[in-house]
């Protein structure tokens, strides 16, 4: 007993210390993975899959008491089977798209350090693992594993349609019954349910047709869809079943009609159901069904009828001007790799692109333009001149606005630009084959770096370069660009195929339809679709050449180029007419500011000389190593600011000796007198200069402003000159008294004179104190006046008291 319980104790202490070592050893490996996050490597699929990507924030709300059955791959990034597995499990999830209501897929990357806690839940041990999860799980549920499960579609397929048929309760809310029906509930089928349109399946017991078509319809309202077994005598008997599988719409009437389709296969049985009256997907509204002769909108634009089999070259112009004049528009300065991706754009426009003539030679012009400039960087604004032909090249045009015909959707924001993207890619690629280009991926690597670059729906340009760096690589031939670029478009129309963006008019499908051409389906023995890709490019060659294209709806070529030309004249008219308001608004900023420029010139003249005077008076004897102050020199060295006179910091001289050479005193006093006196006839001789030269100019400026309507009156020279001289003379500072007549200069100056002169006069002309005098001598007068009247009247009242 004893051993026993010693052995059960060593067996719990190991179990204990094994726990512990493998978190240790988790908890380790985590944080290497955090501290270096380098390590850690990207999942094997993206949200452009269709499947649902599991972290440790959605685990729990995605898994636990959901209301449709999951399916959840565990695998490892770096696992070779995970790897070669992923094609497969993207393409089922595309395959069973329309399911996701009743069942969806997961996936987790237990390889991210974040997950590694997630997958030790869940008891993995191994990748790639499958586990199915039925609707409503438990918090504690583990999950049932998929042993030995197939590794193809198909097979991957019927696993979980047998897996949904073992679900228990509660039943997935969404998923219908997948069971047989009999003739009784048949009979009264339309007593308890709502639905316009009854589809049986009539099929073997061992086929799954009825079930998939079943799961495909699910979110399809007015139609109902019950699988019947070729055992079922009495249904059998009354509708005359002879071939299964085969699929008959029962109506509530009682009557009845066999489903025609191409092949007897459950991707004809769907898309025929699709496409019944009043069948819609859950939340769009019911449109008519979908024909493939003149249609006509419902845009509440002009109606323009269209056939749903022929491409419009309406639709590529009308892309090409919402590409170059509104998507590229967003982009004010284009540079770099973006301005290589446009270069790229253009020339596969110029080369592979079927337009008419006018377009073309706006499209050579501009690549023309593109490839000659030098400049790294490149601004919308010389863009749009280019695509608005300012050079004037002959016979080019692009057109001015959008007119969609067989891209146009029942309501204006469906369809339009997206669908004549993908339209204006196929004819590309297409017009590139006949061409026989030698680079295959030409016009798809252009494509792929327009839409990188460009394309304004941020989300379908990442969806886009996604597939590209997927399957990129493929693309080898001339022959392979068009198809994957078929393929890809297809891709995408699955994964948009009932979002809000989708017309209900006209539903997202695999194209081309059955109807539209018949020999590119096929069906494998196994009862599988698949495209017949030989009758596919043959199509598509013949769908998207140059001679399938209708110009119908297309303006004529005089119209887009005198719509041009007059569009092309209002400009420069607009701009002729800025360059002339421009011009004006110069010329009146150069009238005062020329003036004010003079005057404050002079100014600093007066200034200067004044300054010169004061200190060479007081600095009579010293000698004088720079040229005198009153000289100014213009040319050569920085113009002197303008500086109002200070008197703060001003200090005493020191006492001059009393010895003072009479010799040097002469000759500078009297020298630099001289020079300040020629300074002062060479300013005078500059003004009358700048008089005779500006007297032309203004009145020419004041005749086109009156011309322009600016308000100006014109005014004679004379006077404006006349008002000038008076405001130089009013700021200069007293140091030029006389008349512009008096030529002769003051070599003697009186001193006296000058002394009390420049000290009344200071920032004064002679009429101000002219004027001040005179009001000076008024007012004495007045003050005289009134003193001698009270003086009398005083004189008066003393008088008659006096008098008895």
């Amino acid at each position: 007993m004893a051993r026993r319980c010693c052995r059960a104790t060593s067996r719990s202490t190991a179990k204990i210390y094994a726990k512990l070592r493998e978190s240790f050893i988790s908890t380790i490996f985590l944080f290497v993975c955090l501290l270096f996050p380098f390590t850690t490597k990207a999942g094997l699929y993206t949200a452009s899959d269709q499947i649902v990507i599991l972290t440790p924030d959605n685990v729990d709300s995605v898994l636990v008491n959901s209301t449709a059955a999951m399916v959840v791959e565990f695998y490892a990034s770096w696992c070779g089977h995970c790897i070669a597995f992923s094609p497969v499990w993207k393409s089922l999830a595309r395959d069973i798209k329309e399911w996701k209501p009743a069942m969806d897929l997961a996936a987790i990357d237990c390889a991210n350090p974040v997950n590694i806690p997630i997958c030790s839940g869940f008891d993995v041990k191994g990748y790639p693992t499958l586990k199915f999860f039925h609707a409503y799980s438990k918090a504690d549920s583990k999950g049932q594993v998929f042993k030995a499960f197939p590794r193809d579609v198909r097979g991957l397929r019927h696993k979980l349609i047998d897996l949904m048929e073992t679900h228990k309760d509660p039943w997935p809310p969404a998923c219908p019954p997948l069971e047989t029906a009999s003739k009784v509930e048949i009979d009264n089928f339309f007593d308890t349910n709502n639905v316009e349109h009854l589809a049986l399946i009539f099929e073997m017991s061992n086929s799954y047709v009825g079930r998939e078509v079943i799961l495909d319809m699910l979110q399809y309202e007015n139609l109902a869809v019950r699988r019947v077994l070729n055992t079922e005598e009495g249904l059998v008997t009354k509708l005359g079943v002879t071939d299964f599988p085969s699929c008959y719409l029962y109506y509530p009437s009682g009557n009845f009609t066999r489903l025609i389709v191409h092949n007897e296969a459950r991707v004809f049985y769907s898309y025929a159901l699709q496409t019944l009256p009043r069948v819609v997907r859950a939340g769009k509204l019911p449109q008519p069904p979908p024909t493939y002769d003149l249609m006509k909108n419902t845009t509440g634009d002009h109606e323009r009828p269209f056939n749903r089999s022929r491409v419009y070259m309406a639709d590529l112009e009308s892309t090409l001007y919402y590409s170059l004049r509104v998507e590229l528009a967003a982009h004010t300065v284009i540079k770099g790799e973006a301005l290589s991706a446009l270069q790229e754009y253009f020339t596969v426009l110029v080369k592979y692109f079927p337009g008419r003539p006018v377009v073309m030679n706006l499209l050579k012009s501009v690549a023309t333009w593109l490839k000659d400039r030098k400049d790294s960087e490149l601004s919308y604004s010389s863009l749009k001149d280019a695509l608005d032909n300012t050079a004037e090249v002959p016979n080019a045009a692009l057109p001015d606005s959008v007119r969609w015909v067989g891209c146009q959707g029942s309501k204006p924001h469906f369809r339009g630009y997206p669908c004549g993207m993908w339209t204006l890619f196929h004819v590309l690629t297409v017009q590139a084959k006949e061409a026989a280009s030698k680079d295959p991926q030409e016009v798809i690597q252009a494509m792929r770096l327009y839409v990188y670059y460009f394309f304004g729906c941020r989300e379908c340009a990442t969806h886009f370069e996604n597939m590209a760096m997927e399957s990129m690589s493929q693309v080898g031939t001339w022959i392979t660009p068009v198809l994957w670029l078929w393929s890809r478009h297809n891709q995408v129309n699955n994964r948009l195929a009932g979002a809000p963006s989708e017309d209900p008019r006209f539903p997202k499908i695999q194209w081309p339809p059955p109807e539209l051409c018949p020999s590119c389906h096929g069906v494998k023995p196994t009862g599988e679709h698949t495209w017949q890709q030989e009758e596919v490019l043959a199509f598509l060659h013949t769908h998207f050449s140059s001679e399938h294209l209708l110009s119908d709806y297309l303006e004529e070529e005089g119209q887009l180029l005198s719509r041009q030309k007059e569009s092309l004249v209002a400009r420069q008219n607009q701009e002729a007419k800025r360059g002339t308001e421009r011009r004006a608004r110069d010329t009146m900023s150069e009238l005062l500011p020329g003036q004010e420029e003079e005057d404050e010139e002079e100014e600093e003249g007066a200034e200067e000389e004044l300054a010169a005077e004061e200190e060479m008076g007081q600095r009579a004897g010293g000698e004088m190593s720079e040229p005198p102050p009153g000289v100014k020199i213009k040319a050569g060295g920085p113009r002197q600011p303008h500086r109002k006179p200070s008197v703060v910091g001003l200090k005493l001289r020191p006492v001059q000796d009393e010895i003072v050479d009479l010799d040097s005193f002469v000759d500078h006093h009297y020298k630099a007198k001289a020079l300040r006196a020629a300074a002062a006839m060479s300013s005078r001789v500059r003004t009358r200069t700048l008089q005779r030269q500006e007297e032309p100019r203004l009145r020419a400026s004041l005749e086109q402003g009156t011309r322009l309507g600016l308000g100006l009156e014109p005014v004679e020279p004379d006077d404006l000159l006349g008002q000038r001289n008076m405001l130089q003379k009013r700021i200069l500072t007293g140091q030029y008294m006389g008349s512009e007549e008096e030529g002769a200069l003051e070599m003697y100056p009186r001193l006296n004179k000058r002394q009390w002169m420049s000290l009344l006069s200071v920032g004064f002309s002679r009429l101000d104190i002219s004027l001040c005098v005179i009001l000076y001598f008024l007012s004495s007068t007045c003050l005289l006046a009134m003193y001698l009247f009270f003086k009398n009247r005083l004189q008066l009242r003393r008088t008659k008291v006096a008098l008895p």
